[in-house]
């Protein structure tokens, strides 16, 4: 069945807009008419002009795709009806993977299908806790609000992301800059001084000797090192594909002061929002917790999501279940623990986030300002061996002159 885009006229001579799925031009005009609308213009839309489009786009949506989109359906379906919004949406997008996604959802619709369920049929474009928590807006009739808390927890994990990113993308030019500078002393500066010494038929100071040592491996094997690189980093990518590996991968990270601390408080602080907005949803804890799981990608963490959710399922508190896991930050801990005595869990998750993320923020701040300088200081130190290693033999030379 196809969609198609129309403007007809009814009795009284007003102009109505829209779309009618049909499956040909002729059955459209027909459905227009049986709503006592006289058509002017009945176009198959974009994604249909060809009359071979998908029923199902199998087209993953980016982050910065799914967290604007949520936001244009948020702003618009608090004065638009969804349909209307939806072709908007689709309409005026300009990359052509999310308006194939966002007309499917849009054909789902005009078809009878709820938005939840029009999502899902596009494959792994939408998240499972997303369709989750827009089933749960339509059941509770407050999806415009849904939409907006979306809309702010996606616009959240981008800027984290955004942030991270951006820290990384100095000391990483930097270390690599420092790495290239280093290998070509070795590989073309330190051959030619070399070359100088063994005319001069004496012996050679330890560190020049070691420095000597290193430029020769690199100079003649460096190409089998870099072949090497690859099947390395293949055999671990496989090694870490087997769940055993994967596992005490993923528990040795946690355990490396500061990274297992950021991965603990990033984690904690999504789940706790995920957790904030269902809970504001009427959607069960036990779901929550499932689909934040399916969205974690450390192995002990998901584990020990799964196994909050199977406890809480047995009857077990949050906070409870959250301590048992023993992985997560203590303030999430007592947070949970209060809004639960309260009853004011969804408010103080909330809270929890906000400042699991302010936490995250100052520490990557702080490692980020000290790694920079710690790249430039050791650089210095191996620019500083070689240039003293090619040094102490020419100061030891001209003492034996004198």
């Amino acid at each position: 069945m196809a969609a198609f885009d129309y403007a007809a006229l009814d009795a009284g001579g007003r102009l109505h807009t829209g779309v009618v799925a049909a499956a040909g031009p002729r059955e459209a005009r027909r459905l227009l008419e049986e709503r006592q609308l006289v058509p002017v213009r009945l176009d198959a839309t974009r994604d249909d002009a060809s009359g071979t489009a998908p029923r199902f786009a199998f087209t993953r949506f980016g982050t910065r795709d799914l967290s604007l989109f949520t936001r244009q359906l948020a702003t618009l379906a608090a004065t638009a009806p969804l349909e209307e919004a939806l072709r908007t949406i689709g309409t005026q997008s300009e990359r052509a993977h999310v308006r194939r996604v966002v007309m499917g959802v849009h054909r789902g619709l005009v078809e009878g299908f709820r938005l939840a369920d029009a999502m899902a049929r596009q494959g792994k474009a939408f998240p499972p806790l997303y369709r989750a928590m827009v089933a749960a807006g339509e059941r509770s009739g407050a999806l415009p609000q849904i939409l907006e808390r979306l809309a702010d927890l996606l616009e959240r994990q981008q800027q984290v992301r955004a942030r991270l990113t951006s820290a990384l993308v100095y000391p990483a030019a930097l270390a690599s800059t420092a790495l290239a500078v280093v290998v070509a002393l070795m590989v073309f500066v330190v051959p030619k001084v070399v070359e100088q010494f063994d005319s001069m038929g004496r012996t050679l100071p330890w560190l020049t000797r070691a420095v000597i040592g290193v430029s020769e491996v690199l100079t003649g094997w460096g190409w089998l090192l870099g072949l090497l690189v690859v099947p390395a980093i293949a055999a671990a990518l496989h090694l870490l594909r087997k769940p055993g590996y994967r596992l005490r991968f993923d528990a040795m990270l946690l355990r490396l002061p500061g990274i297992g601390r950021v991965l603990r408080d990033v984690h904690g602080a999504r789940m706790a929002r995920t957790l904030a907005i269902m809970l504001g949803s009427g959607l069960p804890l036990v779901e929550g917790l499932a689909a934040t799981a399916r969205t974690q990608v450390n192995q002990v963490l998901r584990q020990a999501t799964l196994g909050m959710a199977e406890a809480i399922h047995e009857g077990s508190s949050l906070s409870t279940a959250m301590k048992r896991a023993g992985v997560f930050p203590p303030t999430l801990l007592y947070m949970a623990s209060s809004g639960e005595n309260s009853g004011q869990l969804a408010p103080m998750l909330d809270r929890a986030a906000d400042y699991l993320e302010r936490e995250f923020n100052t520490f990557t701040t702080a490692a980020m300002s000290l790694l920079e300088p710690a790249i430039i200081v050791a650089m210095g130190g191996i620019v500083a061996v070689i240039v003293l290693s090619i040094l102490l033999p020419i100061l030891q030379f001209n003492t034996m002159a004198l």
